[in-house]
């Protein structure tokens, strides 16, 4: 894939089918919850998954995640693909009255509202940046809200659209941590083969290498296990699998994933 279909005119058409998908949940947000907080103006797009209200609230979008900008950034496909994905939010809600329906969360630590967003003509907003490949589903969210966006987001990923796809791909290979620390900081995708799972003062540690000591590494901690294995996922039962691990990437002698959420791993095989 060129990197042009990371842009705003190849959006459009992933865009159009988006919404048209989507307009038949107009009126309502899926499972997803959240209480309406009535209509407002979107003035200005921040990033991918925030923008601010005409009456100066900014509002972050609930249940997504996506590539950001970062001042700097020295990899050229990672900072297009941040401003493609921007431009695909704005080109949902720019200058044009949102209907907001607020999550349970209610503002984020850095007193954003955090909401799931309608645009005028009835469109979920965070559907629509899934199904065209500008945003992932996050863990956090209610599960019949998950099912809905995850369907959109696997038939995204499935047609390499948007972040699926290349020269931008949210997949990092677990067995290359210098290139998962490079989205440190970061919401991202790892897949990879388990060569261990251990357990050290509390804390699972799942392995993806032998030099576990600076290879990515996802842990948890042993007081969560239980709702893991509740949800079907066995920790200690995963050495030798290959799973697919989202979450913000951290570098604690080597990349680490933290996992507080079941719906954080998936076992691929």
């Amino acid at each position: 894939m060129s990197l042009e279909r990371l842009t705003l005119p190849a959006t459009s058409l992933a865009f159009a089918a988006a919404l048209a998908v989507s307009g038949a949940h107009a009126q309502a947000v899926p499972g997803c919850g959240g209480r309406s907080a009535g209509p407002a103006e979107a003035a200005r797009v921040v990033d991918g998954r925030s923008f601010l209200l005409a009456d100066g609230r900014e509002v972050r979008l609930a249940a997504i995640e996506t590539v950001l900008p970062v001042p700097g950034d020295q990899d050229e496909a990672r900072a297009e693909a941040a401003q493609a994905v921007k431009a695909a939010l704005e080109a949902l809600v720019l200058a044009r009255e949102v209907d907001l329906f607020v999550a349970d969360a209610g503002f984020d630590r850095y007193g954003r509202l955090t909401a799931y967003v309608s645009a005028g003509d009835g469109v979920l907003v965070q559907y629509a940046l899934v199904a065209s490949g500008h945003a992932l589903v996050s863990p956090a969210v209610l599960p019949a809200c998950r099912t809905w966006l995850q369907s959109a987001e696997r038939t995204a990923r499935a047609r390499g659209r948007g972040l699926w796809g290349e020269p931008y791909s949210v997949v990092r290979n677990a067995a290359d941590p210098a290139d998962i620390l490079a989205d440190q900081g970061r919401f991202a995708v790892v897949q990879g083969k388990v060569a261990s799972v251990r357990e050290s003062s509390g804390i699972i540690y799942i392995n993806f290498g032998q030099r576990w000591s600076d290879q990515f590494t996802a842990t948890l901690l042993k007081r969560n296990e239980g709702s893991f294995t509740h949800a079907g996922v066995m920790p200690k039962s995963l050495a030798g699998r290959t799973v697919e691990v989202r979450g913000w990437i951290e570098e604690r002698n080597g990349p680490t994933v933290e996992l507080t959420r079941p719906e954080q791993i998936d076992i691929v095989h």
